[in-house]
Formats: structure tokens, C-alpha cells, sequence
């Protein structure tokens, strides 16, 4: 795992406090490199969201904002299912075969670890739906919905030390490959958007309690 990677997953996993401000001299002290790849990859994360700035050249973990999930899960309740809606018609068995491999793959490694990381926990959801998602042939739909999950990557972390969701999340993801599978794709787009919104708002509320 190059440093970027590391750092992401650290993030991600709460290693650094929100608030927490990041200096270039300590981080290669405590990952055993150079400042350049230290300096690479904090430019980097913070192109990303994940970094804000911090006076004039420096870098803070940047505060949970309830706000701005809410605005993400509202974006995504809406255009994921429309991205769903225009994937329908093409999904085949083989495509919907490849996506109940993922669900079965993050079923058995949940089991297997179940101190799978969040990272780790939702790069497997992501593939899930991006295996769906691309069936709809809508390349600019379907890059706005990939830019909404990278932003709501760094909450994934606090969300499962949170809330204990993932159990739930993984039902509605087979709900939704058997509504697919049915050709029910009106049950299917609301189901999605009440998986969305459920999540969301339920991290919504844990952050305006405990942040």
C-alpha cells in the first residue's frame, strides 16, 4: 500500500481526529518517508476532500459536517435511482451474476473478519452498485453518482464505528439484485432510494448528536 493509500485508509479508520492538524515533518517521522511522498499525497487528499486547509500552506483533517451529508444522501436518493432506472433493460444474468458475487464476497469476508475495515467494507459496496450502474451506458450520470461516493468516503468510517449498519445495508443489497432479477424495477427504485435515505439520515442524526 503506497502512502496515499495508507493515509486514506488511516483517515478513513479515524486514526487522525477531525480537527487534527497534519504536519509534513511528523508524518514522515511516523510513516518512515520522505516529506516528498508526504507532500504529494496530502496535495492529493486534499484535491479530494479530505484534507481542508490550515493557514497558509498547512492541512487539518477537516470536522464532520451533518450538513453536508444530508446535501450528499439527498443528491444520491435521486440520482441513483434514475441511474438504476436506465441500467434496468440491459442488466443480464451474467451482469447480475457478477453482482451477487460481490454481495456473496462481502458476506464472506464480514464473516470471516469482522473487523473488516470501513475502507474495505465499502469499496465492495461501491463495486456492487457500479456493477449495476454501468449497464445504464450513461457516462456523465454515472460519473456525478462515482464523485458522490468518493465524497461520502470519509464518513463510511465513522459510520460503521457509529452505527452498527452494515447487516442491514447487506439485506436491502440482495432485496434489491432479487427485485432486479424479477424485472420489478419500479419496487426496485424505491427500495434504493429508501436504502439511501435510511442510511443517510440515520447518520445524519448520530453526527448532530455526537459531534
Amino acid at each position: 500500500m503506497d502512502l496515499y493509500q495508507q493515509l486514506k485508509s488511516d483517515l478513513q479508520q479515524g486514526r487522525f481526529a477531525p480537527g487534527t492538524v497534519l504536519k509534513q515533518t511528523e508524518l514522515a517521522a511516523l510513516y518512515a518517508v520522505s516529506r516528498i511522498p508526504v507532500r504529494d499525497a496530502l496535495t492529493r487528499l486534499k484535491n479530494e476532500g479530505w484534507l481542508t486547509g490550515h493557514g497558509k500552506r498547512g492541512v487539518a483533517v477537516p470536522q464532520f459536517d451533518p450538513l453536508e451529508v444530508e446535501d450528499l444522501y439527498l443528491m444520491r436518493m435521486r440520482l441513483e435511482p434514475l441511474l438504476q432506472e436506465f441500467a434496468a433493460p440491459n442488466l443480464n444474468g451474467e451482469t447480475l451474476g457478477r453482482a451477487r458475487d460481490i454481495l456473496d464476497a462481502m458476506e464472506q469476508a464480514t464473516e470471516r473478519s469482522p473487523e473488516l475495515s470501513a475502507a474495505e467494507i465499502g469499496a465492495l459496496n461501491w463495486q456492487f452498485h457500479t456493477c449495476l450502474y454501468r449497464s445504464a451506458n450513461r457516462p456523465t450520470l454515472f460519473a456525478a453518482v462515482e464523485q458522490l461516493h468518493r465524497q461520502c468516503e470519509r464518513y463510511i468510517g465513522y459510520q460503521s464505528r457509529g452505527l452498527d449498519y452494515q447487516a442491514t445495508s447487506q439485506q436491502e443489497h440482495y432485496q434489491l439484485l432479487d427485485l432486479l432479477q424479477r424485472g420489478d424495477r419500479k419496487a426496485a427504485g424505491t427500495l434504493l432510494e429508501q436504502h439511501i435515505a435510511a442510511a443517510g439520515r440515520a447518520l445524519v442524526d448520530h453526527l448532530r448528536d455526537n459531534t
